[in-house]
């Protein structure tokens, strides 16, 4: 088989229904085509982050000053989200602020010297002691010292956001498609993405597939080292906890947060079975315990909750950047693949990448995030 389009986009996640939103705005016939998987952005936790994640920099030291510098481009991807909520919306969207927990004296320096850094990136950020955190946050385990607020963070319901974008995308015109993309190249002034089961032809194709996306670019002379990193979320009954923040901690994987309806999300990077592309990743007993644990450490009274549901997804690591913009050999074909928190940063850098295709101005200066820093 063999279709056309004016518009084909690679992955039907946050970062490819924005864009297909953003190119259909803009009178282009598009398509989604997705390889059907559903462990991306349809099993992400909903948190919106901000602040330099303590977990992230401890696994990967050497991609922070790239995280460092995207900081204004996640204070941005935030208020992108708030246009969304107010456009497409609700989706159980709450910015509250973010809070990094401390239990001992280092863990406080830490958070002093990361609050320093960002402050630097005009992130709205503060260092609290106990008796400041006890006006804001109660319920935190007495053992907590103190924390770093980040007023830029919040949360929302993924699914909401996901089936509410979905819906606008079909409204536009936008249709979906299920295929597994294997190679992406331009032919006779075309580009040509090629499937499982169809060959795809279009005058521009955007590539958001997160970590599929580095192999699809290698016969294009991009190195780009997107790897799948599989992590395990939970969530539990309704309970009336009353947990108004995104909460985190200075030196442990977590991340905490109430939805509206009372249930409590769990995650953070405790990892899953890696299951290979072919099936979404498994959920090990150890994460289960280990991080519902230590959730109940931080917020005793959701220590007797019960937990509904576990499941596990994949978050697409690269070199601590965002990646957005034409390849550069290939320029028919624009790369949209976010950095670290890619849920968070997914609107944003799919409108990014659509001011590629439809020509109207960039919503944030690609400039630092080309692709073309893989290129050998």
């Amino acid at each position: 088989m063999a279709t056309k389009t004016d518009v084909l986009v690679v992955g039907g996640g946050i970062v490819g229904q924005v864009a297909a939103i953003e190119i259909a705005s803009s009178g282009a016939s598009t398509i989604v085509v997705d390889a059907g998987r559903d462990s991306g952005s349809t099993a992400n936790a909903g948190s919106l982050h901000v602040q330099m994640q303590s977990r992230f920099m401890r696994l990967y030291p050497d991609q922070v000053p790239a995280l460092e510098a995207s900081l204004p481009l996640y204070c941005a991807a935030v208020r992108e989200w708030d246009h969304l909520d107010k456009k497409y919306g609700p989706f159980g969207m709450v910015r509250n602020g973010g809070l990094m927990l401390a239990e001992t004296v280092d863990q406080m320096e830490f958070l002093k010297a990361k609050a320093e850094r960002e402050h630097r990136a005009n992130v709205d950020v503060e260092i609290l002691d106990r008796d400041a955190l006890d006006e804001i946050a109660p319920w935190l385990g007495p053992q907590i010292i103190g924390a770093e607020l980040c007023r830029n963070e919040g949360k929302l319901d993924p699914l909401a956001a996901n089936l509410r974008l979905r819906e606008e995308a079909s409204r536009l015109g936008v249709q979906f498609a299920q295929d597994q993309i294997t190679s992406i190249d331009e032919r006779n002034g075309m580009a040509v993405a090629v499937g499982s089961t169809d060959t795809w032809h279009a005058d521009r194709i955007v590539l958001a597939a997160a970590w599929g996306t580095g192999s699809l670019l290698s016969d294009l002379g991009l190195a780009m080292p997107t790897k799948p990193e599989p992590l395990h979320m939970n969530i539990t009954e309704p309970c009336a906890a009353h947990i108004g923040h995104l909460v985190q901690h200075a030196d442990r994987s977590i991340t905490l947060k109430q939805l509206s309806g009372g249930q409590v999300v769990i995650g953070g990077g405790w990892p899953a079975d890696d299951r290979r592309m072919a099936r979404v990743p498994g959920v090990r007993c150890t994460s289960l315990v280990g991080n519902v644990a230590l959730a109940a450490r931080l917020v005793p009274s959701i220590g007797k909750v019960r937990v509904l549901r576990t499941w596990a997804g994949i978050n697409t690591t690269i070199d601590g950047a965002s990646t957005v913009g034409p390849v550069p050999n290939a320029k028919r074909i624009i790369v949209a693949v976010p950095g670290d928190a890619g849920y968070t940063l997914g609107p944003l850098v799919a409108k990014m990448a659509a001011s590629f295709v439809t020509g109207s101005d960039q919503p944030f200066d690609a400039g630092a995030f080309s692709p073309a820093r893989f290129a050998f």
